[in-house]
């Protein structure tokens, strides 16, 4: 899965985390004052970035991205030299520039986010000091906002393309990989599917949570800082009273709570879908040995195993009905709980319009980050199902035992026992 894509891919998913984490933190501790040095110092204390798009040519964002470039030479080079590897190019570099992209994404919730601090303060004067602001103000804010949303769409639409074609590359790899190793694997039950589907589910899954899960980091590097000064505004939250940075400690507290409700909701499902793979495969391998056995596919047999079928797909819908329950009912409160925090000092009139809604924005994006798994778990459990049918080629070979539930299919079915008699996992 991963080998025939990435070189060496223990050490160099490991490398990679220790590299970025490196990254960050030099950048935060000294790098980003290094620009100084080159003619593109950082913000001085208390200044405030350029409203709008000049923030993504002014001097630090000219420096960060000679920084990131250089950061990702050297990654580059190392591997490079150290292990080269045909797919490098894409499992590098492209990587790197989704990764580059999402950040840009951020950086431009960033950038509304201050938008939002400045408008609204200028809205909350307009409504309530008649004609101290004046129309072209406002446009000129409107006109601002509409200039920020060109390059969110332009990064949406290039990063998409660009990430179809890393999936499609990837399953590629893959695809060549288990084809020059076909004789070794092509007993294993239900392998031509493996190829030919799960290659791509495994790729663009990976991929896309793999995007969500940095843009979540990258989400928490922006928007954490800010988070912290807002919560200077915040003297207290409800039961609890005063906190130190008590807008950060209340999303930390409020993520690891949603996670393992809904974490623990979800704990059948990866099983489930797992077992449906197999029940569709069975009855799919059956109709297709029907096209040319005209003994093959008889109406008992096939009822037998759409029957299978059916009564899997009945115990999923089953499981994912309380799950789905757990799951939306926890997303309708989380939308209202930073609304619920603030009551105390919106009533003690310690909050401007444009303060709150900085707040509102920055907390949610905060929390969002936080609960990955809550988002994302749905793509985990179908990662998880096909995780498991990829992972009977590895073991194969890797020169090891099948995965138990794979050798308990494989007696199973040496043995004559129907489909449907098999447990789930």
């Amino acid at each position: 899965m991963f080998v025939s894509f990435f070189p060496k891919p223990k050490l160099f998913f490991i490398s990679a985390a220790v590299w970025a984490l490196f990254g960050v933190l030099f950048w935060f501790y000294a790098g980003r004052d290094l620009g100084a040095v080159f003619g593109l110092p950082p913000l001085a204390p208390g200044e405030k970035p350029p409203l709008g798009l000049p923030v993504f040519w002014s001097a630090p964002f000219l420096w960060f991205y000679i920084y990131f470039a250089v950061m990702l030479a050297a990654f580059y080079l190392f591997w490079r030299f150290y292990a080269p590897h045909p797919w490098q190019n894409w499992s590098i570099l492209v990587s790197a520039f989704i990764l580059f992209s999402t950040y840009l994404d951020v950086e431009v919730y960033v950038a509304l986010n201050q938008w939002r601090g400045v408008f609204f303060d200028l809205f909350q004067k307009a409504i309530t000091t008649p004609n101290s602001v004046t129309v072209y103000e406002l446009y000129g804010f409107q006109l601002i906002f509409f200039a920020l949303t060109v390059p969110s769409v332009m990064l949406f639409v290039i990063t998409r393309f660009v990430v179809s074609h890393f999936i499609f590359r990837w399953r590629t790899a893959m695809n060549g990989f288990y084809m020059a190793n076909w004789s070794r694997l092509r007993h294993i039950e239900g392998a031509s599917q493996r190829v030919q589907e799960d290659t791509m589910r495994f790729s663009s899954t990976v991929e896309g949570l793999g995007v969500a899960f940095a843009d979540s980091i990258l989400t928490l590097i922006a928007f954490l800082p800010l988070l912290a000064t807002l919560s200077s505004s915040i003297t207290e939250l409800p039961i609890v009273g005063a906190v130190p940075y008590s807008l950060v400690f209340a999303a930390l507290i409020w993520a690891v709570l949603g996670t393992g409700i809904v974490a623990l909701a979800g704990i059948k499902l990866p099983g489930l879908e797992f077992k449906n793979q197999r029940v569709e495969a069975a009855y799919r391998k059956e109709l297709v040995y029907g096209e040319d056995d005209p003994d093959r596919a008889q109406p008992p047999t096939v009822q037998q195993l759409f029957a299978a079928v059916r009564r899997n797909y009945f115990t999923l819908y089953l499981h994912y009905s309380y799950f789905n329950v757990i799951r939306s009912s926890w997303g309708q409160i989380n939308g209202s709980f930073i609304s619920l925090l603030l009551i105390p000092t919106i009533a003690a009139g310690k909050i401007t319009l444009g303060l709150w809604q900085q707040i509102l924005t920055a907390f949610s994006q905060v929390s969002s980050s936080f609960q990955y798994l809550v988002s994302a778990w749905p793509t985990i459990v179908e990662l998880i199902s096909v995780y498991k049918r990829l992972r009977a080629f590895e073991a194969t070979l890797d020169g090891g035992p099948l995965p138990t539930i794979d050798e308990h299919y494989l007696e199973r079915e040496r043995a004559g026992v129907a489909p449907e008699d098999q447990p789930a996992a």
